[in-house]
């Protein structure tokens, strides 16, 4: 979804042969597993932030392209909305220290746009949910200048008939209801990536271990507890875009078709069948098609780009997406982890990402894999429980039962975690250093939806409303994030 398209609208005849270019890439990609080398000696790792764009007084500011072209650096690139842009971090591995040097990269590069944008009348906020956006935000014009994203929304609307329906709950009875003309409310969602490359025999288990994982991996980092004013999910990231961008009206919602934001269904063999699952059960809503021969390329003992799939592939949401890529002139997948919010800090983010990481590669190379003692439909509840209740959220787990999260991780995944970093060669000092962040989350009960959250809670017990306590705490949230002090030592203002 990174490239452009060629139009906005698609015509009937361009779906149909679309679908057709999607099928031949997949019968080429099945091909390439079974005889090409792809590229996974020394795995690399990937990581992207979207980030908001707000005024002085933390309004959404709605200049993304000026800002954009003020920051005048490639890592930096548009997203949805014009108060999103996103950050992208270059390709690394994992071993050593390298991540310091990533999260001193992130933070100078963070430094140096803010200041830029902060010269054209807005600011940097890297945070799950911008707590201050309001529906009505998005009565001017609010789209991306790029024909993608206005080709997007159009088609997801096509597709579902009628307007999109909001309708969440929070765990103290708060409700959000309401219905969206546009896929305008997905835009709230800031996220962060993480990329993880793999080989073709590797490729099944790391995404198994990603899903069985992503529960308590959303639970410690939650930073998204409200939206248009009202207090839902510690993580209402995920509610909302599922909703957000639903093709399926009703009717087809209760026959049980499948969401385009989808938690999966099994556990999978091989990457193959996920790309196999897009095509199958998933319509396509962009119809680029591009000139390449896939087949006459492979036959030559070329890499084919296989821009369809992975066009195609680049609509349908998993919170765990496969990936094929070519990259000088070398095939190569990844795991792409898109369950995380953005923030609150860098150093947050970096503690995430290694907990991920150390985490995934243990479960993943163990002689008993936990996805063969645990359901699929129990992995993808503790993700929704996790998701609504963040670091209170109860979970099974093979061997415990029933536990919280916190508990979970602090007796449990952490241990693994710090194996699992090891054994990438990450040395003991950035180890101890980011997995420190995430048991100190545990232990004191805070992150960043509990501090966005108790920090509101204590200015409307002083006589604020609840709009001014909102805009009272980003502004503090936004002093803490420029600190790179991590979430858990913030003090409730």
């Amino acid at each position: 979804m990174g490239k452009e398209v060629s139009t906005a609208r698609y015509t009937r005849e361009q779906r149909r042969d679309f679908r057709t270019k999607v099928r031949r890439g997949l019968d080429v990609f099945e091909l390439m597993l079974a005889h090409h080398h792809f590229d996974a000696e020394r795995p690399m790792t990937g990581l992207e932030i979207e980030l908001n764009l707000i005024t002085a007084d933390g309004d959404p500011s709605f200049d993304n392209a000026e800002v954009l072209e003020a920051i005048a650096d490639p890592d930096y690139q548009t997203e949805l909305a014009r108060y999103n842009i996103e950050l992208n971090s270059p390709p690394q591995v994992l071993g050593g220290e390298s991540a310091l040097g990533r999260e001193r990269q992130l933070r100078q590069s963070l430094n140096r746009a803010e200041e830029i944008a902060k010269q054209r009348g807005s600011h940097i906020c890297c945070i799950g949910i911008l707590p201050t956006l309001q529906p009505e935000d998005f009565d001017r014009e609010w789209i991306s200048d790029e024909r993608r994203y206005t080709a997007l929304n159009d088609s997801i609307f096509n597709a579902r008939g009628e307007d999109i329906e909001l309708d969440i709950e929070g765990p103290t009875g708060e409700r959000l209801r309401m219905w969206a003309d546009s896929i305008a409310p997905e835009s709230a969602c800031t996220s962060v990536q993480l990329h993880l490359q793999v080989s073709p025999s590797e490729f099944a288990a790391y995404w198994n271990a990603a899903q069985a994982i992503s529960g308590p991996q959303l639970g410690v980092g939650a930073n998204s507890p409200f939206l248009f004013g009202k207090r839902l999910h510690a993580e209402t990231r995920i509610e909302l875009f599922k909703q957000a961008t639903d093709t399926r009206p009703v009717e087809l919602r209760n026959q049980g078709v499948r969401p385009r934001v989808f938690f999966g269904e099994r556990w999978v063999t091989s990457i193959f069948d996920l790309f196999e699952e897009n095509t199958r059960y998933f319509p396509s809503l962009l119809a680029d098609i591009s000139d390449e021969d896939p087949l006459a390329l492979f036959q030559a003992g070329l890499p084919p780009e296989l821009q369809e799939m992975c066009l195609h592939n680049g609509t349908i949401y998993r919170w765990n997406r496969p990936i094929y890529a070519v990259s000088d002139g070398r095939p190569h997948l990844r795991v792409e982890n898109r369950v995380l919010p953005a923030g609150p800090t860098m150093i947050d983010t970096m503690a995430n990402a290694a907990f991920y990481y150390g985490l995934v590669r243990n479960l993943a190379t163990s002689d008993r894999p936990v996805w063969s003692r645990l359901s699929f439909s129990a992995a993808e509840q503790n993700f929704s429980n996790c998701a609504r209740d963040g670091l209170d959220a109860e979970v099974y787990w093979p061997g415990f039962g029933e536990l919280s999260v916190d508990e979970l991780v602090l007796r449990h995944l952490l241990p693994k975690a710090a194996d699992g970093l090891e054994s990438w060669g990450v040395s003991q000092s950035v180890i101890d250093r980011y997995l420190t962040i995430i048991e100190q989350r545990c232990l004191l009960g805070r992150n960043g939806a509990t501090w966005q959250v108790e920090t509101v809670e204590r200015f409307q017990r002083a006589g604020m409303a609840r709009e001014e306590a909102l805009r009272r705490m980003l502004s503090h949230y936004l002093e803490g994030m420029h600190s790179n002090v991590p979430v858990h030592e913030w003090e409730i203002p």
